[in-house]
């Protein structure tokens, strides 16, 4: 991955990356590890953020392109949620309008591909990728609430 800035922290139980505004994502290049792939204004989080249970990318098409591929994944689904612009998206031979607030999830097996429709503003989108079957349980079974007030006042800012 190239890129030009990543402010990054981490704590104990915390990551914390500011990578800038969608529309500067075109700092970012990411290059497929042993293949002539490189796809600019995308970035991957896995790393930046020690992720282990799903890989996160933030990603920025600009106006009037297509991702160059089709793709499928073995294990992972994917979650693309758009964030600004609007485009085409295509699973096996079913094409559909996206935009901003427009979710989609694709099964493994499902050949994905994407392009930005605008004759001037970037398809912007975060794509959320984790085994498929692998969640188990409900966010409000897994979760559980602290007995702790809340309070701000000199907490210490990070």
């Amino acid at each position: 991955m190239t890129q030009t800035s990543i402010t990054s922290k981490a704590g104990t139980n915390f990551a914390v990356a500011e990578l800038g505004l969608f529309s500067q994502l075109d700092q970012f290049t990411f290059e497929a590890p042993g293949k002539s792939l490189k796809a600019k204004g995308k970035v991957f989080l896995k790393e930046i953020l020690s992720l282990t249970g799903a890989e996160i990318s933030l990603n920025n098409l600009p106006a009037n392109t297509s991702i160059p591929f089709y793709h499928k994944h073995q294990l992972n689904e994917e979650i693309y949620i758009f964030v600004r612009g609007t485009g085409e998206f295509q699973v096996d031979d079913c094409v559909f309008p996206v935009k901003e607030g427009t979710v989609v999830r694709v099964d493994p097996e499902g050949e994905r591909c994407l392009r930005n429709t605008s004759d001037m503003e970037e398809l912007c989108w975060v794509v959320i990728q984790s085994q498929a079957g692998s969640q188990t349980a409900d966010t409000i079974e897994d979760g559980f609430a602290v007995e702790k007030r809340v309070s701000w006042v000199g907490k210490q800012q990070i």
